[in-house]
């Protein structure tokens, strides 16, 4: 495994792991946490002889799962100790296999809470034998919104347990969380590290509608050519066209996000690790754990929610004291965000615009105390940038409210990444219908019924026709179809 020396979270964690006291540890991404928790659990594991599942690793993404598994396997080469990857979004015969592996057992079990969810429910899984408990990226699996699953699924684990909850970062909501899963645990917290310094980072203005064609712009003049580049972006909607778009301006790329099937995402990222495309472009859920090494470029086409996991992205790059370039696009609407990184990182980065000598239209001002609370309330989405600083149009008339992003674009951060997590197939292979949500006809018309606040579909009710005296004749036909019938009845 190339290990010659521990890092400060491995050197600060083995001894207080092999103690078997619960643990609650926070450092940056890539600083080695991974092999901070297996390598004593295995140790564990190979002198205790045990005849069942032993530990339970659970982690927000399937990707990291997969990372996980593999990394038991060349860890556990010696120690003779077996793993399961259980995650969703596979074929249709993945559940089957892990259905299987579930019962036969192994030592080590990694996998993302819905699907393990998923499988307990159906009363094959038995953990009352579960010696190890780990919660790997803590924070973004509560973030994705995986808090009530990891809470039943503990309450299926035995009381007498040695707990480990590993976090890139330590909100507040962390630390409560782990008092109810925690017994007394010990701390360890390695604070955030600053962005290297071969990292070049470039803060640039410009609206949503700017940012690609600036992005092809500092690509072609870029000092550094770009060999390996990970652009994120928060709304999967989006992967697909920035592919297209860069593909037009001759630039190969590929996406990944919880569209593809699990086969595929697995080639994308194999092909990426291995040079055979240049640029990748993807969601959040390669923005923690995902082993991607010697990036010559990090793009952040939407800046993250938290400060930290702009350092934890940009991160990526710049390692082994090389240099990296980081680039960073900043809408109207993103600029608290900017005062936030800038405040962790301490110290201020020069913000270019660019845009209107390239004959893009004028960029965003750069004003924070203006522009913060324009996220979530439509903000630059989908506008001209050609004029107005506060994203009206050039004429001075304010964007038609259909410029607004769904709903769902806009908590990309939320329910995306969930559906990037897993996707949790019902074992019955039945779709439940969710409120919002769109219903085929048997002629394949998709038709939107309005929903209540108790959930249930209302069928809008057809207005009586008014019948005439006794003796008059009924309406006739024509205007009895001029009636119009709202749609979805």
């Amino acid at each position: 495994m190339n290990y010659l020396k521990a890092t400060p979270i491995q050197e600060l964690a083995i001894p207080k792991i092999l103690e078997g006291r619960d643990l609650i540890a926070s450092a940056q991404t890539g600083t080695g946490k991974t092999a901070a928790y297996l390598i004593p659990l295995l140790d564990r594991i190979s002198h205790a002889n045990h005849d069942h599942t032993s530990t339970l690793i659970l982690v927000p993404t399937r990707e990291l799962a997969k990372q996980i598994d593999e990394q038991v396997e060349g860890f556990g080469y010696f120690v003779e100790a077996n793993s399961i990857a259980i995650y969703g979004g596979g074929k249709g015969d993945d559940w089957d296999k892990q259905r299987k592996a579930l019962e036969t057992g192994a030592d080590i079990i990694i996998a993302t809470p819905g699907r393990l969810i998923a499988h307990m429910q159906l009363g094959y899984v038995h953990f009352d034998k579960i010696d190890y408990l780990v919660l790997d990226e803590a924070d973004k699996m509560l973030d994705m919104g995986f808090s009530d699953d990891i809470i039943n699924i503990v309450a299926k684990l035995p009381v007498k347990r040695q707990t480990l909850l590993f976090s890139a970062t330590m909100p507040n909501k962390i630390r409560e969380f782990s008092k109810r899963i925690l017994v007394d645990p010990e701390e360890i917290r390695l604070a955030v590290s600053k962005p290297a310094a071969g990292i070049d980072q470039q803060f640039y203005l410009a609206y949503d509608s700017q940012k690609l064609p600036l992005l092809a712009h500092l690509i072609k003049n870029s000092t550094k050519p770009v060999q390996s580049m990970v652009l994120f972006t928060s709304r999967k909607s989006e992967v697909n066209g920035i592919v297209r778009a860069l593909s037009k301006l001759g630039y190969e790329a590929r996406g990944i996000s919880s569209d593809l099937e699990q086969d595929d995402r697995e080639v994308v990222l194999r092909d990426f690790k291995n040079k055979a495309f240049p640029i990748l472009v993807a969601t959040d859920v390669l923005s923690r754990g995902i082993d991607i090494d010697n990036l010559t470029h990090v793009v952040n086409y939407d800046i993250p929610r938290d400060a930290e996991d702009y350092v934890h992205r940009i991160g990526r790059t710049a390692r082994a004291a090389t240099t990296g370039t980081a680039i960073t696009f900043i809408s109207d609407q993103d600029q608290n965000r900017i005062v936030n990184i800038e405040r962790l990182i301490e110290r201020e980065v020069e913000k270019q615009s660019i845009t209107e000598a390239l004959d893009m239209g004028k960029s965003p001002v750069f004003d924070p105390k203006r522009f913060s609370g324009l996220r979530g309330k439509g903000g630059s989405r989908g506008g001209s940038g050609r004029g107005g600083r506060d994203g009206r149009r050039g004429d001075g008339r304010q964007r038609h409210e259909s410029n607004k992003p769904a709903t769902g674009e806009r908590r990309e951060g939320r329910r995306d990444q969930r559906t990037d997590a897993e996707s949790k197939p019902h074992p019955e292979g039945i779709m439940p219908i969710t409120e919002g949500s769109t219903n085929a006809t048997s002629e394949g018309v998709a038709q939107s019924l309005p929903v209540d606040a108790g959930g249930q579909a209302k069928n809008k009710r057809r207005k009586k026709r008014r019948r005439g005296p006794k003796g008059e004749g009924r309406p006739n036909d024509q205007s009895q179809s001029s009636v119009s019938v709202p749609a979805g009845e």
